[in-house]
């Protein structure tokens, strides 16, 4: 995402939340003397932000029911093989061909791991809403799958990546040795960003998502071994 993008998703967020005017200052890139603080959690890697200046750590909490901004700005859903046969019978369809063509769309975009190495993608995505377009990868839409009440009607067959969230993932080749990685993604739509001197306070959290998130990346890379759709690095 661009940093005016974020800052236009900063400046929605602060309509309905308080945010940090230090951690607003780092999402829009204006704060350098950061650092890399990773900790092994399990089978899990995560890459936590440390702030020099104000010797603290960026830490994560999750504010639902009172926020539901990861299903209501969603970017994309890229679905792995195990959600398509999961939502396709959960939406009542008996081919699991049918319903990659009543239901999801294909695209191809572009990531980018804190290495520095560049990750091209080609997914099978969720629609967000019936009439999603190629066009329209990427951009915030609301999901259509999100109830009155913020709560997700798929639910708990959602998909994968909707349970990562805010986090984002890679695997690593350390040593022969596929190593699973994890850091945040900084939208500027969560309001659950939050500045520690200490790590204890997210100690549950980090020990929540490892599992999952582990068990998504496996289950993501046996997806492209499927040929459900491809990755290539740059």
């Amino acid at each position: 995402m661009s940093q005016k993008e974020i800052e236009e998703s900063l400046n929605l967020l602060q309509k309905d939340w308080d945010v940090d005017p230090i951690l607003r200052q780092f999402m829009l890139g204006k704060i350098t003397d950061v650092s890399d603080y990773s900790i092994k959690v399990k089978d899990v890697i995560f890459h936590i932000p440390y702030l020099a200046s104000e010797k603290k750590y960026i830490l994560w909490k999750c504010f639902w029911p009172d926020c539901h901004n990861c299903c209501d700005r969603q970017g994309r859903l890229p679905l792995t093989s195990d959600d398509l046969i999961t939502i396709g019978k959960g939406l009542k369809y008996k081919k699991t061909s049918d319903f990659i063509k009543n239901e999801t769309i294909t695209t191809t975009w572009q990531d980018s791991s804190p290495s520095g190495q560049t990750t091209t993608m080609t997914t099978i995505n969720l629609k967000r809403k019936k009439d999603e377009t190629i066009q329209e990868d990427g951009t915030h839409i609301s999901c259509r799958f999100l109830d009155e009440k913020g709560g997700c009607s798929m639910h708990p067959d959602r998909p994968g990546v909707c349970y990562l969230y805010p986090f984002s993932t890679w695997l690593e080749n350390e040593k022969g040795m596929a190593r699973v990685h994890a850091t945040y993604q900084f939208t500027g739509d969560c309001p659950g960003f939050y500045l520690a001197e200490d790590m204890q306070q997210m100690k549950q959290e980090l020990k929540d998502y490892s599992k999952i998130i582990y068990d998504y990346t496996l289950s993501s890379s046996r997806t492209m071994r499927e040929n459900f759709g491809s990755v290539s690095f740059g």
